[in-house]
């Protein structure tokens, strides 16, 4: 295969791209997207939409006026990517200092926010310094010591001399620093993945690698093209204007300057154009006027990037190659921290957005961040990257519908750990009250079951609770499944329970002082109205009370005399409703008493034998 049809173009894309700290950056006709490989090796994927306004969509299209608003809108979309990546790549995780706790509590600003507009700002006072203050007060010098210079075509062309000097110099200087090094890989690795596309070969890394790191569309060459236009353009105006016929030296610089920032808009607008069009050959004549700027790319600012540079380019490659073919893929942002507030908002918003309650959301930062949930809104504070990706993951398991403390693991049950996953409810706070009025009823030696133990947060509570009474518990539970969790609870907690797997009393021996007991009390027919989380996620057999939701205690009605002690007390919880009913069914009671859950509603009964 000859070498030009082994360079020759399969394909055509508008996929444009810049390399950022350890990542690549790349916009297509609707989004850009950027890849950034973090400090754990993972690639982290942002999809944004450009969002034009109609005027800029329009003005985008029209040639000259296009490439004015593509260097602005490069140079602010450039240094915020650019930025960000640092937060992904060096995002630091220790506590934020005095001043950023500072703008973050009192104008609600995140630092990295800050810095990024003050690097672009920064960036375009280091560019007007460099190659239009520089230069021009290095000619006007000059013209000062040998007036014959003034107005001359030597005074232009010393101009264009400073300018592609100091320019060059700028390319060779920063090349020094280790991070600029490494940023020129992956801008090489950006320029391959797009020839490995234009010539229509699929985008593996052995591919990738095998292609050229020099592209006609670099803004290199975007660069060195404005740079020569610049000089012949001012050096035009210089002359017709007859800045060299002002006598005043500082009234001439401000006069030079002046004319410089005015033309910029018009420079960016041609060389846009000219490099467009040079893109669009390539013959003896379009290749002449392309090498300065791949001969600058080659020598300064792309390097031969390493494997895994590759894998993050073709990321972002791809990534923008996705979003411009579905308008409606939804857009992804770094996990990268920031103000506490704002980042909550965002959570409750996307929860909203899924039907699920916001104070899930509250419970995650709450738990990672360490604050009470009470506190969440009284005092602002920066979301570490560490923190902020930890809050990512919890939050993706519950917008899939997985309830919660699934997703945690554990949650708080009267003051034990316990353990939670699929095999159990998840334990309510009203459940709570039951444990509470157990162990309060609980008398010393007392021989005590709870039955339909789950997860055995009630049995764990009591014999945390009243190990100074030296309380015997025994749980049951129909599940195996359920047991074995409920174990591995009561070795958590390092309490002593006595784990029975059992349908009710079937394989219970013994009477008991008090039996407590939460049994599935949901009706059949309700099973499908529940919350999704709960219908879909939380065991069935642990819900389901029968066709009225009684089952459950009739049977504890029937079999209860034989198992409970002369004096001793069985406690319910039961569902809304169902207080009265229930207590019919215990006809033997020496009496009973109902206990409100914190709603209001009749949930706890307690019964006497």
């Amino acid at each position: 295969m000859s070498k030009n049809s082994k360079d020759k173009r399969i394909k055509c894309t508008s996929v444009g791209g810049q390399a950022v700290m350890e990542g690549v950056m790349m916009q297509g006709a609707t989004s850009y997207c950027t890849a950034v490989r973090d400090p754990e090796g993972v690639i982290q994927v942002e999809r944004l939409r450009l969002n034009r306004s109609p005027a800029a969509q329009k003005a985008a299209k029209i040639p000259f006026v296009r490439g004015v608003v593509n260097m602005f809108s490069s140079l602010v979309r450039g240094t915020k990517t650019l930025m960000r990546s640092a937060q992904v790549y060096g995002g630091d995780d220790e506590e934020p200092g005095r001043f950023q706790r500072w703008l973050a509590e009192k104008f609600k600003v995140d630092l990295m926010e800050a810095a990024t507009v003050v690097s672009a700002v920064l960036g375009v006072a280091l560019a007007i310094a460099l190659f239009m203050i520089l230069p021009n007060l290095a000619v006007g010098g000059l013209c000062g010591l040998f007036p014959a210079l003034s107005g001359s075509v030597w005074e232009y062309v010393l101009l264009g001399v400073f300018k592609l000097v100091i320019f060059l110099a700028y390319l060779g200087l920063i090349l020094l620093l280790k991070d600029i090094q490494r940023l020129y890989r992956y801008h090489g690795a950006e320029h391959k993945t797009i020839n490995c596309y234009e010539k229509g070969l699929p985008l593996t890394v052995e591919n990738v690698q095998s292609c050229s790191r020099i592209h006609d569309r670099c803004g290199t060459s975007f660069l060195f093209i404005v740079l020569i236009i610049n000089v012949l353009i001012i050096s035009l105006v210089y002359w017709a204007a007859g800045v060299h016929r002002i006598d005043n030296g500082v009234l001439r610089f401000l006069a030079r300057l002046g004319i410089e920032v005015v033309l910029l808009p018009v420079i960016a607008g041609v060389g846009y154009e000219i490099l467009k069009l040079l893109a669009k050959f390539h013959g003896p004549v379009s290749l002449a006027l392309k090498s300065p700027g791949i001969l600058l790319q080659k020598v300064f600012t792309t390097r031969e990037p390493e494997p895994d540079m590759i894998e993050v380019a073709v990321a972002a490659f791809n990534a923008a190659l996705e979003m411009d073919a579905d308008p409606d893929m939804p857009e992804t942002h770094f996990v990268i921290g920031g103000i506490l507030t704002p980042l909550l908002a965002e959570t409750k918003k996307q929860f909203a957005e899924k039907g699920i309650d916001e104070s899930d959301a509250e419970w995650i930062y709450s738990i990672v961040l360490g604050i009470p949930r009470s506190q969440l809104g009284e005092k602002e504070r920066v979301v570490k990257p560490s923190e902020a990706k930890r809050i990512e993951e919890i939050c993706e398991k519950r917008l899939s519908g997985r309830p919660l403390w699934y997703v945690m693991g554990d949650t708080d049950f009267y003051g034990c750990r316990i353990k939670v996953d699929e095999r159990v409810l998840i334990p309510r706070p009203e459940t709570e009250i039951l444990a509470e009025h157990a162990i309060k009823t609980a008398e010393e030696g007392d021989k005590i079951l709870d039955l339909c133990t789950g997860s055995g947060c009630i049995a764990i509570a009591i014999a945390r609770n009243c190990a100074d009474k030296k309380v015997q518990v025994t749980a049951s539970d129909v599940s195996d499944a359920a047991i074995m969790l409920a174990k591995e609870n009561a070795a958590c907690n390092s309490v002593d329970v006595t784990f029975v797997q059992s349908d009710l009393f079937s394989k219970i021996h013994g009477r008991f002082n008090l039996i407590v007991c939460n049994p599935p009390y949901i009706r059949s027919a309700d099973i499908l109205t529940l919350q999704r989380e709960v219908r879909e996620w939380e065991p069935r057999i642990a819900l389901d009370g029968g066709e009225d939701g009684l089952d459950f205690y009739r049977r504890l009605a029937r079999e209860i005399p034989r198992y409970i002690a002369k004096g001793g007390m069985l406690m319910l919880e039961v569902g809304e409703g169902q207080a009265e009913e229930v207590l019919k069914l215990f006809e033997k009671r020496d009496y009973a008493m109902v206990v409100k859950d914190y709603s209001g509603v009749d949930r706890i009964l307690k019964i006497a034998f």
